[in-house]
This record gives structure tokens, C-alpha cells and sequence, in this order.
């Protein structure tokens, strides 16, 4: 039977990247208000590309989604067509 420990180097993988930076900011020779005005930055730049690809890919969606309702409304119209078309033949038949 397989051992389940997938989970473990991913756990070490986080405390690890954590713990780097950590000790990066410690040792950073920047001053602490330097520091966390960078951080701030960065944080806004992250919020504001996090948002611009949030709004590409609704915007995206969307599109998918209405392309996806326009082809469903045709294949229903196509469906009721041979529908028609298959009652004509059988009254014909008949």
C-alpha cells in the first residue's frame, strides 16, 4: 500500500519560504519605515494587477457565457426545425 505523506513537503516547502522571509527582513539594510513603505507598494501593485486580471477574466467569462447561450439557442431552433420537419414527413407518410 502507498504511503500518504503528500502533504508534508508541501508543509515544509511553506515553513521554509516563511522562515526566509522572516530572516530577510531582519537582515534587510534597509531601514524598517523604508521597508514597509516597499512592502505597501508592492502589496498595492499586487491589489491592482490582481484586480485587472479579476476583471479580464469576467469580462472573459462573460463572453464565453453569452457565446455559449447563442449556440444553444440555435441548436434549439435547429432541434425545433427538424422536429417540424420530421412531423411534416409522417402526416406525409401517413
Amino acid at each position: 500500500m502507498a504511503k500518504q505523506d503528500s502533504g508534508i513537503p508541501v508543509l515544509w516547502f511553506l515553513s521554509g519560504a516563511a522562515v526566509g522571509s522572516v530572516l530577510a527582513l531582519l537582515f534587510a539594510p534597509e531601514s524598517g519605515r523604508h521597508t514597509r513603505r516597499r512592502l505597501a507598494k508592492q502589496a498595492k501593485r499586487g491589489t491592482q494587477a490582481l484586480s485587472e486580471s479579476g476583471r479580464e477574466v469576467y469580462e472573459k467569462g462573460r463572453e464565453v457565457y453569452d457565446r455559449g447561450r447563442e449556440i444553444a439557442e440555435e441548436a434549439a431552433e435547429m432541434f425545433e426545425r427538424g422536429r417540424k420537419l420530421a412531423e411534416k414527413k409522417i402526416d406525409d407518410v401517413i
